[in-house]
């Protein structure tokens, strides 16, 4: 009996020393890794500076491309957690290398699954009921699993309509915690080294912001606040929100209503299933009338409101039937200060003009501090801003190149960078990822002027303009998009 105790006892200990190394080995995972990674591209830089012949450079930089996605992939494969965000961030075709994207994207909602005897641990000690009792049927095996949680199918008990149940991984907290200081360490040394940004600004706001996606029950106010928002501003709101279900959400456990449709990445398989030629005409007005609907609700959220969901990464995007878009998942939103909220918009005014003294105006009242070198810096400060900002990119640039010398993070310096902006600045960038994938050029800015004039106008900034007058000469969001 002694021995057995001894034996359990000891079981717990070791149990407990795991869980404590557990953190140490990660960081220990991450800098070996990241160094490998980055020293590659350094060695890589010194050896491609030799080759005169501009096809060999090329040939070189994709192969060399080919071996950090490689290990990018596996490292954020292998520890999973915050990387499986990063992966969302950086794997898009205007921000990364195509080697990259290639193997990113596939990462999209693939995060282990937690076992169902765990999730309904959760679950029963969350809501104090069985699982028997409050759902007459519950799918063992998730419609998905990523970073923070993962959704199962279910049906409550007296209700004809299915619902989704989210249930946060236990101990996941923790774990991506340790990620973010460890990416927030590397940032601060990339932006000292590499890269002239404010990256380590950009690594807090991401901490702030993650810290608050464990709270599902604020995910869950949001959730209702955006859904309240967007159908009290239209006739029909652009996107469909999940309902939540109030009496089943804490903490961990949020429960709303199933809403039926295709992850947007399989679009192009879905429209090929039902014969329509994804490069023909039909599926060109599908997809701009996707696009449509996320930049309108987009450009209401962050310029009207100032409180938007702060994360349409594709498995977040729901394509349902006759092109209706539903947008999931808001554990990440952010609440605009007005002061920055209106400084957006005269930014966005900026752009949609190609008025580089306005830009400079914004860089200020936002808090944008740079430092530049160049000759024609204003010129730069807009292509800047541009690059940032919209989802058009400047002329001649088709990827963001923060290495490249003519880049204009290369001639122009971001010292500092508003942690509140960066929500916004990641949206822009997967709605550029997403225009992308759809193969839709387009500038957001341009399509939200008339949102951004409405803003600066009801704020007494904006005098002497008719705004309908402008309205009807402008056009609707469709002449823009058939004219890209």
């Amino acid at each position: 009996m002694n021995a057995l105790a001894s034996r359990f006892d000891f079981k717990e200990i070791q149990e407990k020393v795991s869980l404590h190394l557990r953190p140490w080995n990660r960081s220990f995972q991450f800098w070996v890794r990241a160094a490998d990674i980055y020293t590659g591209y350094k060695v890589f830089q010194l050896r491609v500076s030799f080759v005169k012949d501009v096809q060999k450079q090329e040939a070189m930089w994709e192969r060399q491309h080919e071996l950090a996605a490689d290990k990018i992939y596996a490292m954020c494969s292998d520890l999973g957690g915050f990387f499986l965000k990063i992966a969302q961030i950086i794997g898009k075709p205007d921000l990364a290398p195509a080697a990259w994207v290639k193997k990113l994207v596939t990462l999209c909602d693939q995060a282990p699954a937690t076992p169902f005897d765990a999730v309904q641990l959760v679950l029963e000690k969350e809501l104090g009921r069985s699982i028997g009792e409050l759902f007459e049927k519950f799918d063992v095996n998730p419609l998905g699993s990523a970073s923070i949680a993962q959704v199962h199918r279910a049906r409550l008990r007296g209700n004809k309509n299915d619902v989704v149940v989210k249930v946060q991984h236990p101990g996941v907290q923790d774990l991506m915690m340790t990620d973010i200081r460890n990416l927030q360490a590397f940032a601060l040394y990339m932006q000292k080294t590499d890269i002239k940004f404010d990256l380590y600004s950009v690594m807090k706001e991401m901490e702030k912001q993650i810290g608050y996606e464990f709270d599902f029950v604020r995910e869950a106010n949001a959730m209702e606040r955006i859904r309240r928002f967007l159908y009290e501003n239209n006739k029909k709101t652009p996107v469909l929100v999940p309902r939540v279900l109030q009496d089943l959400v804490t903490r961990r456990v949020l429960v709303m209503d199933y809403i039926d449709g295709i992850p947007i990445l399989k679009i192009g398989e879905e429209m090929a299933k039902r014969g329509i030629n994804p490069a023909g005409k039909m599926a060109a007005t599908a997809k701009q009338n996707i696009l449509k609907s996320l930049t309108l609700v987009y450009g209401q959220m962050i310029l009207k409101s100032g409180f938007f969901h702060a994360d349409p990464h594709p498995g977040n995007i729901l394509i349902c039937k006759g092109s209706e878009v539903a947008l999931l998942d808001y554990g990440q939103v952010k609440d605009l200060p007005d002061q920055l909220r209106l400084g957006y918009a005269n930014l966005v005014l900026a752009m949609a003009d190609n008025d580089p003294v306005k830009a400079v105006e914004s860089y200020r009242e936002l808090g944008i501090d740079t430092v530049s070198n160049c000759k024609n810096e204003q010129q730069e400060l807009l292509r800047l801003a541009q690059t940032m900002f919209d989802t058009k990119l400047p002329p001649g640039v088709v990827m963001l190149q923060p290495f490249s010398e003519d880049s204009s993070i290369k001639k122009i310096g971001v010292r500092s960078f508003p942690e509140e902006l960066f929500s916004v600045l990641r949206t822009v960038h997967l709605l550029r990822g997403l225009s992308v994938g759809l193969g839709i050029n387009y500038s957001c800015a341009e399509q939200w002027r008339p949102i951004a004039e409405e803003a600066l106008y009801d704020a007494g900034r904006l005098k002497g303009v008719n705004l309908k007058a402008k309205r009807r000469k402008r056009g609707s969001f469709r002449r823009f998009f058939s004219r890209g």
